[in-house]
């Protein structure tokens, strides 16, 4: 029986995320599996792999043969690596004790590399949100002053209104003739 190591498609429309599976090749994609040995998840940024490394170790060394995307995911995790350096021992290119010592630096320097692009990832995100507020923190000034000219413009306005309203009043005050005094 030929195995393969491939993904599972779960998840809903436009949201997908996938189970890594050992599967016959003969299975279908979403059909029935042998065992499950981790998850794949590229909607976070980045991508979020679990995996079980010592059975996807044991896997590929008794023969499954991965997908390209789950050879993608595997060399990103090292196991690929891991089962060279294994062979390496094998074939006495080296001890046991070097090949592990040459994972944890490989080991390493991933994770270094993957904290930097979380940093860089989480500056970005800070440096949008702060474009944005200043964007923000603008548009309401220009709106702010927008309204204050509209009140001046409306205040003028009721004032000239209030001074003609009062200009009309006193002449009219001042029109009528004072009555004559009271004769006899």
């Amino acid at each position: 029986m030929a195995t393969k190591i491939r993904l599972q498609r779960h998840g809903r429309k436009g949201y997908a995320f996938y189970h890594i599976v050992i599967a016959d090749s003969r299975a279908p994609r979403d059909g029935k599996f042998i065992e499950r040995v981790g998850s794949y998840n590229p909607n976070t940024n980045p991508a979020t792999i679990d995996l079980n490394f010592e059975r996807a170790l044991y896997w590929l060394q008794v023969g499954a043969q991965p997908t390209d995307t789950t050879r993608n995911i595997l060399s990103a995790q090292g196991v690929l690596m891991k089962k060279h350096l294994l062979e390496g021992v094998k074939k006495g290119a080296f001890n046991e004790a070097e090949a592990e010592q040459k994972f944890q630096a490989w080991l390493n320097s991933k994770e270094t590399a993957l904290q930097a692009i979380k940093s860089k990832n989480s500056e970005t995100t800070r440096a949008a949100a702060k474009a944005k507020l200043e964007a923000e923190k603008a548009v309401n000034k220009a709106k702010a002053a927008a309204v204050a000219e509209k009140k001046a413009v409306a205040n003028a306005a009721a004032a000239e209104a209030v001074a003609e309203e009062v200009a009309a009043e006193e002449p009219a005050v001042v029109a009528e003739p004072e009555a004559p005094a009271a004769e006899a």
